[in-house]
């Protein structure tokens, strides 16, 4: 929806609006997300038309990827956010004998959240749903690459909430810098490394606190170990959905010496059963979002066999469609052209190694992943491997699963981002932690008060702490 006011001026109505006490109601936070869920139930058949037209989504993945979390996060946070938004009671400490003390939950005030295109419905609501949990405004900016999606968004978020409270802004370039000049109370942004960056610099202009949700080359590790066949039909869905447009994607595929040759085998022939001998024909195979990426990807795969990697499959492609089939490349080495840069696409490049220590070790010799997954039924293997490298989260034995489990937190680490969210992280990344001691009228202790002629000596025995 386009706003006629200007950006500073809806921040200021919403700040105004903040300010006026209406959001901080645990019932009324409960009434507005029963709203949210309603009026994304009755738009379910659009939803599902625009996850097709920006992203050539089929029905069950747009449901699935789109709505599904979207709305189990709603009932979950209603279910919980009583006992979520209690104030916590906690010791007030020897020195503050006798009070009580408290911790509030407080919201942040007026919140910017800025959304990506690849899964453009659900990464704009989740962050909402936690927004609204935490008792903020909220201003909302879609992706413009996913203009279809973007236009729903802005109008269900219009039809259902007063601008005043929750408004969401369509444009582009020039209306994200408009969105970042302005004073928001807190940022939540999803999106690339190098946008991630410009919001961060933007935010500390006014000091504003951010969450960013980025990206990076998340490693998938298979072990000589594991079940082959289950690793290579759970890497190949992981790697797939939405045609590899997925932050938490298996980015490239680390696979033992011994196992190398099967697991290409059963990887592929997991890709030809999902989506048959011709994928990037398939209708039900997503496309890439625009002609830049489509180009940018089959640039990656020519550049890829240049440097010495092996087609093992794939590397067909649909340029009227957008679509490229999923490629895998065998052979690759740590400094090729695949690895320099996340590929947000279905190209799989595939590494061999023997040596643990060694492969863990050029893991953390890069920036550190949004996810990582290990394929392996070694359990001390798991430990080691768990322990040694950080990452943001991921699964063992399973890919970008994680991401759909309300009662853990999402979020990267180092390059990947910062913050966290889902279910009750989402409502402490938009609250901040207030204490507050109370303390009594009727008893007073005079220690700290002056004069204090002999109190050193005196009480330094029962105060000093070693």
């Amino acid at each position: 929806m386009t706003h006629t006011a200007t950006s500073e001026q809806l921040v200021e109505a919403q700040r105004a609006y903040f300010n006026s006490g209406a959001t901080r109601p645990v019932a009324f936070r409960i009434e507005q997300l029963t709203r949210l869920k309603k009026a994304i139930l009755a738009r379910e058949k659009e939803i599902i038309a625009a996850a097709k037209a920006d992203l050539g989504k089929g029905d069950f993945e747009a449901f699935t990827t789109e709505m599904v979390l979207v709305l189990y996060e709603i009932n979950y946070v209603i279910r919980k956010l009583h006992g979520w938004a209690k104030a916590r009671t906690t010791s007030p400490g020897l020195f503050n004998l006798p009070s009580k003390a408290r911790v509030h939950h407080d919201p942040h005030g007026v919140c910017l959240i800025m959304s990506p295109w690849n899964y453009p419905f659900q990464l704009s609501l989740m962050p909402v749903v936690g927004a609204i949990a935490g008792g903020n405004t909220i201003i909302l900016k879609p992706s413009a690459y996913s203009p279809a999606t973007s236009h729903l968004v802005a109008t269900l978020i219009g039809d259902t909430f007063p601008q005043e409270y929750i408004a969401a802004i369509e444009g582009g370039r020039q209306v994200n810098q408009n969105l970042l000049s302005c004073r928001f109370d807190y940022i939540f942004f999803t999106g690339s490394v190098a946008v991630g960056k410009l919001v961060m610099e933007s935010a500390a202009r006014h000091l504003t606190p951010v969450t960013l949700e980025l990206g990076g080359k998340s490693p998938c590790i298979i072990d000589k170990s594991a079940d082959i066949d289950m690793s290579a039909k759970r890497a190949a869905w992981g790697k797939c959905i939405n045609s590899g447009q997925t932050c938490v994607a298996p980015d490239y595929f680390l696979v033992h010496q011994d196992v190398h040759e099967a697991f290409i085998k059963r990887f592929l022939f997991y890709i030809e059963r999902f989506y048959g001998k011709d994928p990037h024909q398939n209708d039900e195979f997503p496309r890439i979002i625009n002609e830049h990426h489509f180009k940018r990807l089959c640039t990656h795969i020519t550049e890829a066999q240049k440097a010495g990697g092996t087609l093992a499959g794939g590397g067909r492609n649909n340029p009227e469609a957008l679509k490229i089939e999923p490629t895998v490349i065998d052979g690759v080495s740590w400094d090729s052209p695949l690895m320099q840069e996340e590929l947000f696409g279905p190209i799989a490049p595939i590494i061999t190694w023997t040596d643990e220590k060694q492969m863990v070790q050029q893991i953390l010799d890069r920036p550190r992943p949004l996810a990582l997954y290990l394929f392996s039924t070694d359990s001390k293997q798991q430990k080691r491997i768990m322990a040694a490298i950080p990452f943001g989260g991921g699964c063992i034995n399973d890919t970008i699963m994680h991401v759909a489990t309300h009662t853990v937190p999402f979020g990267g680490t180092g390059e990947s981002g910062m913050g966290g969210y889902h279910g009750k992280a989402s409502f402490l990344t938009f609250t901040r932690s207030k204490p507050v001691i109370e303390k009594p009228f009727a008893i007073d202790v005079p220690l700290r008060y002056a004069p204090f002629a002999g109190k050193y000596r005196f009480w330094r025995k029962f105060l000093f702490t070693k």
